[in-house]
């Protein structure tokens, strides 16, 4: 166990310590737009902002990587994220914010494309599932308990702001003092869409819908809180409650899935999570311990989509291929995600808060209804012919995760240039 720890151990630390800042800043700076009297409109063009500087930053940024190394590249990124976050604090415009989400959310990218390319270096082909499991286990804990910290701080205050500006600054210690190499960074390719939606159609709808219904309904989680006259602690605990719902039920819904089909679970978990959204649309004096529920009961039903759209399209690519085919269902996610939250937002607008329920509710009906359209259209393969299910977090996946994933094909790294000229960074 220790020597699959060891390489990766610097690398988990800052991930623990890079999600936990992302786990307040995000509903943060939501809260704090809409408590400032900012539209539903803005806050969700904020969210949007962030995702469309995330996607940037996964397609441009290894430039920078192979140019100056992994470790000056990462605190390049690092200080730009956490500069970004302390800027909060002195510029109050909500066009400054906006701005400065999408910059925070590039260099987030490349810091985690670091952190991703780094673990895939650094993991051999009989110990890449289990890193994987590190790293899902690590991300989805510190993003689960982060936001808890939203109640360390008045409204209004700028301690919430500062912890975010340290986590991300500390963030660099741990690979700033590595004593393990460098590692090369390739240039990953992913399949267009177009050639990915003829292979499996489904698999690229539920890439773009997960991005585009969890980045909405997270987006706006802060402005509906707010309208229903909520503060920063209750939406702490429904972040909490709701991350920690996305992880239990990864796997029991993907154990069925891998006896039953993909495309069945897929319809009765949008159809669930459907029910569930009109329910809360159709309630809108609910107690805030019964929307709690309710939330958790939808977000543990909605959040294996990604991961059985990235399964339902492993059944239908060449081994060779899933590393690409994996990015590219990323880039559909990515894609997603920057229209979720303008597109809920412009629904609340529109609607009121109860708008965000009726945004949840067309989403997943639409991945539902294009999911059974996609069943009748052509035979499902038996489970016998199914890849496994494996979970697949999305709290920030850009770069170097589906190499880990073990459903792909291995490709061993060269040494590291460092190792190469006989020392270690």
């Amino acid at each position: 166990m220790w020597k699959t720890l060891q390489p990766v151990a610097p690398v988990l630390l800052t991930v623990v310590l890079m999600e936990s800042a992302l786990g307040v800043m995000s509903p943060l700076i939501g809260f704090r737009l809409a408590s400032g009297g900012a539209s539903t409109f803005v806050v969700g063009a904020a969210a949007s902002a962030y995702f469309l500087g995330f996607l940037l930053g996964t397609l441009t940024c290894q430039r920078m990587i192979r140019r100056v190394g992994h470790i000056r590249a990462f605190g390049v990124f690092a200080v730009t994220a956490s500069n970004a976050a302390i800027l909060f604090t002195v510029l109050h415009e909500p066009a400054f914010w906006i701005f400065l989400r999408c910059c925070a959310g590039y260099a987030l990218a490349g810091a985690f494309v670091v952190i991703e390319s780094w673990m895939t270096d650094k993991a051999a082909e009989e110990n890449r599932g289990r890193v994987f499991a590190m790293y899902t286990t690590a991300s989805w804990a510190a993003s689960g308990v982060s936001p808890l910290l939203l109640n360390f701080d008045a409204p209004g205050g700028i301690l919430l702001f500062v912890l975010v500006t340290i986590g991300l600054s500390a963030a660099m210690i741990p690979l700033a003092v590595t004593k393990v190499g460098n590692p090369d960074i390739d240039e990953h390719q992913h399949l267009p869409l177009s050639r990915l939606f003829r292979a499996s159609p489904t698999g690229v709808v539920c890439a773009f819908g997960s991005g585009m219904m969890n980045a909405g309904l997270y987006g706006l989680f802060p402005a509906f809180i707010k309208d229903h006259g909520y503060g920063e602690k209750e939406l702490s605990l429904l972040y909490s409650i709701t991350t920690v719902a996305a992880l239990v039920t990864q796997y029991p819904i993907g154990h069925v899935s891998d006896h039953y089909g993909r495309r069945p679970i897929i319809i009765a978990i949008m159809l669930v999570s459907t029910a569930m959204s009109l329910l809360l649309y159709a309630l809108p004096d609910i107690s805030f311990t019964w929307m709690v529920v309710l939330f958790f009961i939808l977000t543990a039903f909605e959040s294996p989509l990604y991961a059985l759209g990235v399964g339902q399209t492993t059944d239908y690519v060449e081994k060779s291929e899933f590393v690409a085919a994996s990015s590219g269902l990323l880039f559909a996610w990515g894609l997603g995600s920057c229209f979720g939250p303008t597109v809920a937002g412009t629904v609340m607008h529109g609607f009121g808060p109860q708008g965000l329920l009726l945004f949840a509710a067309g989403c997943f009906l639409a991945v539902a209804l294009f999911t059974t359209y996609r069943a009748l259209k052509r035979r499902a393969k038996t489970p016998e012919e199914q890849s496994d299910y494996v979970a697949v977090p999305l709290t920030q996946g850009t770069y170097g995760a589906p190499e880990l994933d073990p459903r792909g094909e291995y490709k061993p790294h060269p040494p590291s240039p460092s190792l190469q000229a006989g020392y270690v960074e």
